[in-house]
């Protein structure tokens, strides 16, 4: 079992910046997807951010965060980041990291077992 917390969630400008945490009960040393995914109200789930703990095939990123938002994993202290950057008030939205306990990766909400309870992110 996995238990996952995120925190980082604020008020921002457009323009901003805001990096976002996700503290994992236990070390992720391989075999697992992690991933960053997002839901505005009336929306659905949607993965801006997938990779697997043995960066075999990368980071996956939705088109609409590419080249502002980047995900990393500080293995030592179980956390996955979210680095955001150029926020715009559409990046507005409950954000949630989640694990797969498979190192085969999909940007598929449903194929994620394991969910954070979400960081509000709200950018005017």
């Amino acid at each position: 079992h996995v238990q996952l917390v995120e925190s980082g969630g604020e008020s921002v400008q457009a323009g901003g910046s805001l990096r976002l945490s996700c503290r994992t009960s236990r070390r992720v040393y391989s075999g697992y997807c992690m991933g960053w995914f997002r839901q505005a109200p009336g929306k659905k789930r949607e993965a801006i951010a997938i990779t697997d703990s043995d960066d075999r095939d990368g980071v996956s990123y939705a088109p609409s965060v590419k080249g502002r938002f980047t995900i990393s994993r500080g293995n030592a202290d179980n956390t996955l980041y979210l680095q955001m950057n150029s926020l715009k008030p559409d990046d507005s939205a409950m954000y949630y990291c989640a694990v797969r306990l498979s190192s085969v990766c999909y940007n598929r909400a449903e194929t994620f077992e394991y969910w954070g309870q979400g960081t509000q992110v709200t950018v005017s």
